[in-house]
């Protein structure tokens, strides 16, 4: 018997990244489906949202273009920015989030993609609130 495997929220976030990743590299614009609504939710509304997502983040790097971001990085940002503008979760806690998702995914043992990431997300969260 097939069992779907359940995912954490923090497996599903990781998910997200993988397919934003996937999504991102391949050029794919038609809606994604995976069996978690989470990761549909979160994949799909960033997709739908993207010119205003990329905006927000072209506004808020300071001496960078979206476009140099790697597409990982660029995966993390987009998804934490739709947090932040569309969803109700805390910002302490997508930054936070975004953070690990740096730290697994992105950063070298350096910590310079994490307070890269850290400083983009703030600027993020203080525009956001003006």
């Amino acid at each position: 018997m097939d069992e779907i495997k359940k995912l954490s929220r923090r497996e599903q976030r990781e998910e997200v990244i993988q397919r934003l990743y996937e999504i991102d590299i391949n050029k794919i614009e038609e809606p994604f489906l995976s069996e978690y609504e989470f990761v549909d939710k979160v994949v799909n509304g960033v997709l739908l949202n993207i010119e205003k997502i990329d905006e927000i983040i072209s506004v808020n790097l300071q001496k960078w273009k979206i476009n140099r971001l790697t597409y990982v990085d660029r995966a993390i940002v987009r998804f934490a920015t739709y947090e932040l503008y569309y969803t109700e979760t805390p910002h302490e806690i997508v930054i936070n989030e975004a953070l690990n998702l740096t730290k697994k995914f992105s950063d070298e043992g350096d910590n310079k993609m994490v307070g890269f990431t850290n400083k983009v997300l703030d600027n993020i969260k203080k525009y956001l609130k003006k």
